[in-house]
């Protein structure tokens, strides 16, 4: 199921929905542990985990890129900036596991955006697979067949604007 992409105030909100498990103590770890979070995500790291701390992402090519952590509630919501836009994780606990919700707020819809958004829908799919113990799917496939679905799903949102 593809996210749920919706026009804000201030451009759009992407929202991805996983039901997981596992309680949202377990899955914070996934995100929030550097030994796990290089599991789905190894360009990410932890630096500093609080409210004003910082998040590195490895560009890959010696630098790095420092996103800000703009909210953090331990176990239930991790909030950074993600170049100009944010991405937020919330935990929500529920009687037989937890949600996990990702939103990511866009200022803009840019070319890369099926990209980015894509790679988030397949890292969810990861984390989900890596904290249920099944099999992950192949990454590459899996992002080629969600990125062709994205493709066409931002096309239709610039199409429908004025």
């Amino acid at each position: 199921m593809l996210a749920t992409i919706t026009q804000a105030a201030e451009g759009y909100e992407v929202r991805f929905e996983r039901h997981i498990k596992h309680s949202a103590e377990h899955v914070w770890a996934w995100l929030t542990e550097n030994d796990k979070l290089v599991q789905w995500f190894s360009e990410l790291r932890v630096q500093d985990l609080r409210e004003g701390g910082v998040i590195t992402f490895d560009m890959q090519d010696g630098s790095f890129e420092e996103l800000a952590i703009l909210e953090l509630k331990d176990q239930e919501v991790l909030a950074f900036t993600w170049d100009k836009d944010q991405v937020r994780f919330e935990l929500i606990q529920e009687t037989d596991g937890c949600r996990l919700v990702l939103v990511e707020k866009l200022h803009m819809i840019t070319a890369h955006t099926p990209r980015d958004i894509a790679g988030w829908d397949v890292c969810l799919d990861i984390i989900q697979s890596l904290v249920e113990g099944s099999a992950s799917p192949n990454r590459k496939d899996s992002w080629q067949i969600k990125y062709d679905q994205y493709v066409q799903a931002f096309a239709a949102i610039t199409r429908e604007q004025p």
